[in-house]
């Protein structure tokens, strides 16, 4: 308990630092940086795993509260930019494997499940399976996520003028509570039932899936409030930070430096794509930016929601990537590394 309030007093402090420095996601990348800097200084940090999974319930939500029917139209044109996701993917697998294992070492399966961008935990899982480093590749995917949700913010406010202090929702108080009471059923009920079925993503994907359902019927008519939404925010940001608790100075100077080399060739891919779709005129250069970076989804969704992004159009993206990670790693990576 003593490591939780410690963790939720630091992560609390790196909120207050960026709104009085007036940087970009105070809610998100404020928590990030402070228990990352508390981690490398030996900080003993912990979260509540349960309530953070709960809070990725919140962005399902926010993502399926925006659902249309013009919007599931628009959806049958995103297929030439949806096609381009197994290509990137690929890419990134034939560039990150060899630069993992013949650069810094790293045996195959490791090598491996740290250059695959899926969601961290299937990655571990199967990278365990596998014979593979966990904690390394918990560091490597850790730093992935850092990385692109750090870099992010400044790209767009540097390229696009993106205002990234506009409120992301309406206060709780505005919103009735036939409303909020709805949203969280679709939250809880969503997350249960997609978790039994066995949904990869289930407390992001259920809510979103249920909100959307419930959207497109006229049930469902707000967003959650902003209060909630900087609630996700925070405890997510939380637990990325979290991620380097015990680090050690030979994992830093491996590990923690393959990652971001890693990351700088994610970051140069991302942007070669997007400017190829721009170029030939497939989707927006803002929309196509978030749909191609490979960060993790719940973080992508939080700066889709944020920067009013068409939100149907990054998460179809993220989705399928996903998908065809989890599919497809553990297929190819029994056949590569025979």
């Amino acid at each position: 308990m003593i490591r939780i309030l410690a963790t939720f007093t630091i992560a609390g402090a790196g909120v207050a630092t960026f709104i009085a420095l007036d940087l970009p996601l105070p809610w998100l990348l404020g928590p990030i940086l402070a228990c990352l800097v508390a981690a490398l200084l030996g900080a003993k940090l912990k979260t509540i795993g349960t309530l953070t999974t709960a809070m990725r319930g919140i962005l399902g939500v926010a993502v399926g509260a925006t659902f249309t029917t013009a919007l599931l139209a628009s959806m049958a044109g995103m297929w030439p930019t949806l096609l381009l996701i197994p290509v990137m993917t690929a890419l990134i697998g034939a560039i990150g494997v060899p630069y993992f294992q013949r650069l810094w070492g790293f045996d195959f399966p490791t090598a491996y499940y740290s250059a695959m961008p899926g969601g961290l935990q299937d990655m571990l899982i199967f990278g365990e399976e596998a014979g593979g480093d966990v904690r390394a590749m918990s560091l490597v995917h850790a730093t992935r996520v850092l990385f692109i949700v750090a870099t992010l913010p400044f790209i767009l406010r540097a390229y696009w003028d993106v205002d990234l202090s506009v409120p992301p929702g309406a206060p709780a108080s505005s919103i009735a509570l036939s409303q909020l009471g709805l949203m969280v059923i679709c939250g809880l009920v969503g997350w249960k039932v997609a978790e039994r079925v066995g949904l990869f993503g289930a407390s992001i994907l259920g809510p979103m899936i249920l909100a959307a359902i419930c959207a497109l019927s006229g049930l469902l008519q707000h967003r959650p409030p902003v209060e909630a939404i900087y609630a996700a925010q925070f405890f997510i940001g939380m637990t990325v930070g979290v991620k380097y608790a015990g680090i050690t100075l030979r994992e830093i100077r491996i590990d923690l430096t393959a990652a971001l080399g890693f990351c700088v060739i994610l970051l140069v891919l991302t942007v070669i794509f997007a400017e190829g779709i721009y170029f030939f005129n497939l989707a927006p250069p803002l929309e196509t930016l978030l749909a191609f970076a490979p960060g993790g989804q719940a973080e992508m969704a939080i700066l889709a929601l944020i920067v009013g992004a068409d939100m149907a159009f990054v998460i179809a993206h993220h989705v399928l990537r996903i998908l065809i990670v989890i599919i497809g790693a553990p297929l190819f990576g029994r056949i590569f590394g025979r």
